[in-house]
């Protein structure tokens, strides 16, 4: 069981010492167990556990055939989705893929442009992804699991038009790949009636937790990533959080630090990375944490940034500010590519003695330097090291969180795996659409805002 993701929690003990991470390791052991044994509330959604051995091999193949014929026949390819329908999929998308993805040419892509829609209700957005397509050749992956999510649904009804008037309607089914429910609601409903390929967003299985179904493995195959490696990487990162109790697992003992330090009046956890590539792993992460653990008038907030640009604008708060807070760090050992300085005839800017030196070294130097000052500070800091970026990697890291994230929501005393107050905003907006049924609630709403 080869692990390329290991964390290093040495700066933060001045906040969580090993005593007291000792002390609140029963806890967490019985956070653990309640997972595992799934006796816990949540306990219908807990499939992602073992989904990295225990996936649909034929849907799996289907995925990877659906991904050449997006590839053959499109030159851009739509996601329309949501939250958890399509944070992992870019999370991944953007990490493991051409920094510049969209911009560079077909022949250093290969693989369809992809855009993301159904993630907000800006007209202008939409108005203007439509002048990105233009008239080329276009396909698209909905993913909602009941097919009435606002969002998605108003921007799937709009670019289903554009499909069926670009090509017919029957052709257009051809293009429209539906990720939904194995048996009910509106999408699946419309899919069998038009005869659109469909996939399954299993029951047991969150949003935030399903970036290793379908949802997320569609777009993943279309954009060209190895989504058989993704999975292996899951796979290992599941032996290694089944297998390794307590004293021997990274993933509990970020769980057991996280909660030490929540409970010592740090209710932020501020995840970095000093690589632009994993800026919407951040957002994935950002999810599934704040979902999980925001409830019951609980929970530590999730927040991102992206060093060194962050550092330029929000590093003198988290060094000097209000001391409310601790950081994760990811810190790649191995970039992709490497950059050599240059030396100049004049050293104008002072930097020939960087001659010879990979831009990578001055980045890591930033990295460990960002550290010690914000320590010195008094801001805790945990550190992920993570091999490289690439399927392997980054699968092992996805569930290396999504494990940690049970355990620790668990240890908090909520369940992790629903989300009540998602819902209020929803029927608030339903309310003031006017939409069937909720006549009363926009009455009283309007009144509310007409004060």
């Amino acid at each position: 069981m080869s692990q390329k993701i290991s964390f290093n929690f040495d700066n933060t003990k001045f906040m969580a010492s090993d005593s007291e991470v000792e002390a609140i390791k029963p806890r967490i052991q019985a956070a653990k167990k309640t997972l595992v044994e799934k006796t816990g509330e949540g306990n219908d959604f807990l499939g992602w556990i073992d989904l990295p051995v225990n996936y649909d091999k034929v849907e799996f193949g289907r995925i990877k055939e659906a991904a050449a014929k997006i590839q053959s026949d499109s030159d851009v390819l739509l996601v329309i989705g949501i939250g958890g329908s399509y944070l992992g999929a870019r999370a991944a998308i953007e990490a493991l893929r051409h920094g510049f993805y969209n911009s560079v040419s077909k022949e250093i892509r290969k693989t369809p442009e992809i855009y993301y829609c159904g993630n907000n209700l800006s007209s202008t957005y939409i108005s203007e992804l439509v002048e990105v397509i233009g008239d080329r050749d276009f396909s698209v992956n909905v993913i909602s699991k009941s097919g009435t999510t606002t969002e998605c649904s108003v921007a799937f009804r709009l670019f289903k038009e554009m499909l069926e008037k670009k090509y017919g309607k029957e052709e257009a089914a051809k293009r429209i790949y539906a990720t939904t429910d194995k048996a009910r609601g509106a999408l699946k409903t419309l899919a069998d009636a038009e005869g659109y390929e469909t996939y399954v967003v299993p029951d047991d299985v969150g949003g935030r937790f399903s970036v290793l179904t379908a949802v997320g493995l569609l777009p993943i195959a279309a954009s060209g990533a190895d989504i058989d490696k993704l999975m292996e990487g899951a796979a290992n990162g599941r032996e290694y959080c089944l297998s390794k109790d307590f004293d021997d697992s990274d993933v509990m003992k970020y769980a057991a630090v996280r909660n030490v330090m929540y409970e010592k009046g740090l209710g932020m956890e501020i995840l970095g990375n000093f690589e632009p590539a994993l800026h919407f792993v951040t957002e994935w992460w950002k999810q599934l944490y704040g979902e999980s653990e925001g409830k019951d008038g609980k929970g530590i907030f999730p927040a991102g940034v992206d060093f060194t640009t962050d550092l330029h604008s929000l590093g003198q708060f988290i060094q000097d500010g209000t001391k409310n807070h601790f950081e994760t760090f990811i810190n790649v050992e191995n970039p992709r590519k490497a950059v050599i300085m240059q030396k100049e005839a004049e050293d104008l800017d002072g930097l020939n003695y960087l001659a010879g030196k990979e831009v990578d070294f001055i980045n890591k130097c930033a990295m460990e330097g960002t550290i010690l000052a914000h320590v010195d500070g008094g801001v805790p800091n945990i550190r992920i090291d993570m091999d490289t970026i690439d399927e392997l990697s980054l699968g092992e890291l996805f569930y290396k969180f999504e494990f940690a994230c049970g355990v620790s929501g668990y240890t908090l005393g909520v369940n992790p795996f629903n989300q009540p107050g998602v819902e209020s905003y929803k029927k608030n907006m339903f309310a003031l659409l006017g939409k069937p049924g909720f006549e009363e609630m926009t009455k009283e709403l309007r009144a509310r805002l007409n004060k």
